[in-house]
C-alpha cells in the first residue's frame, strides 16, 4: 500500500481529493487545521507554517488510529500539497502571501530533505493573470497553455507563481517529481445549481474565460499525477475541455476579447483555459460535463 499525505484535505476540494486517493488504495495522512469528514483516514491538526511542526508531521505514523499492531512511521511515496488560502479577499492580501508561500516552502523543504521521491501541489489559472487583475485584462493568446506568460498583479496568483519557483528550485537541487497543476475554475456538485444564470449570462464569468473543472476532475487529475513519475519539474492546466457558457466561445471572443489572438483550433464550445498537455502527458480524460450536471439539480 502506498503512503500518502495530503495537506488541505479538510477543505471543499480537499475532500475530493481525499476520496480519490482512498478509493484507490493509498494509505493517506490527512494534515490541516480542522479535521476532515472523510472517516477513513485521520487529520493531524498541524500548522503548515511553521517549519518544526511540518518536519514533524511528515515524519508521523500515516495509519488510521493509536489501536494498531505498530505505529512505526513508515517512508512516503508522495505528498499531495493543496492546503493554501483560497482566493483574494478572504484575509488581507499579504496573509494571502505569507501562508500560501510560507507553507509551501516549508512542505517542499522538508520533503526534499526526507528524500519523498514526489510533491503534486496546487497552483492555478490565476498565474495567468488575468483572474484577479485590477480591471479587465487580456491575455497574450487563446487558447491559454502553460506556456502563457505568467504576469500575475494580484496576492494569489503571485503566491502560486512563487511555489512554482520554489517547486522548480527543490527539483534542480535533489532531483525530485514535483508537478504544478494550475486549476481553473472548480464546480463542486452543488454549484451546477447556480448555471442557470452563470452559463446565461457571461458577463458573471468573463473573468474566467468560463473555464470550469469539476471538481471530481480534479481529483482524477491528482490521483493521475501521483501515478506518473519521472517528469522532474512540470506544470499542467487541468480544466474542463469545454467553456461553461450557451454561447459558441467565438461569439464571446467577438464580443470581450477581440484583441485577442487565438493559435489553436476552437470547437464551437471548446475552453480557452487548454487541458491538451494534461490529457497527453497525464492521461487524464474528462468525466463530468456541466450540461449533464446542471440537469440534474434541482
Amino acid at each position: 500500500m502506498k503512503r500518502i499525505i495530503v495537506t488541505g484535505g479538510s477543505g471543499k476540494l480537499g475532500g475530493f481529493v481525499l476520496a480519490e486517493l482512498l478509493d484507490h488504495g493509498y494509505q493517506v495522512l490527512n494534515l490541516d487545521l480542522t479535521a476532515a469528514t472523510e472517516p477513513r483516514c485521520r487529520t493531524l491538526i498541524t500548522d503548515l507554517t511553521d517549519a518544526g511542526q511540518v518536519f514533524s508531521a511528515l515524519t508521523s505514523y500515516t495509519g488510521i488510529d493509536e489501536l494498531q499492531p505498530s505505529l512505526k512511521p513508515e517512508p512516503l511515496d508522495a505528498i499531495v500539497h493543496f492546503a493554501a488560502i483560497p482566493r483574494i479577499m478572504l484575509v488581507p492580501d499579504s496573509e494571502v502571501f505569507r501562508i500560501n508561500t510560507i507553507a509551501t516552502y516549508n512542505v517542499l523543504e522538508v520533503a526534499a530533505r526526507l528524500g519523498v521521491p514526489k510533491v503534486v501541489f496546487a497552483s492555478s489559472e490565476a498565474t495567468y493573470g488575468i483572474d484577479f487583475a485590477e480591471v479587465h485584462r487580456d491575455p497574450e493568446y487563446f487558447p491559454i497553455d502553460e506556456e502563457h506568460p505568467v504576469l500575475p498583479m494580484d496576492a494569489y496568483g503571485l503566491s502560486k507563481v512563487c511555489n512554482e519557483r520554489t517547486a522548480q528550485a527543490v527539483h534542480l537541487r535533489t532531483g525530485m517529481d514535483v508537478y504544478g497543476l494550475r486549476i481553473g475554475d472548480v464546480m463542486a456538485p452543488w454549484d451546477y445549481a447556480k448555471f442557470s444564470e452563470w452559463t446565461t449570462v457571461p458577463e458573471i464569468r468573463e473573468r474566467e474565460a468560463w473555464n470550469y473543472v469539476d471538481i471530481r476532475d480534479v481529483a482524477q487529475a491528482v490521483r493521475l499525477a501521483v501515478e506518473k513519475d519521472g517528469l522532474g519539474f512540470d506544470v499542467f492546466n487541468i480544466a474542463a475541455g469545454e467553456s461553461a457558457c450557451v454561447e459558441p466561445i467565438r461569439n464571446l471572443l467577438r464580443r470581450f476579447y477581440p484583441t485577442v489572438p487565438v493559435h489553436e483550433p476552437l470547437d464551437e464550445f471548446g475552453s480557452l483555459l487548454s487541458n491538451r498537455k494534461a490529457v497527453r502527458v497525464l492521461g487524464f480524460k474528462q468525466a463530468y460535463f456541466w450540461r449533464d450536471q446542471a440537469t440534474t439539480q434541482p
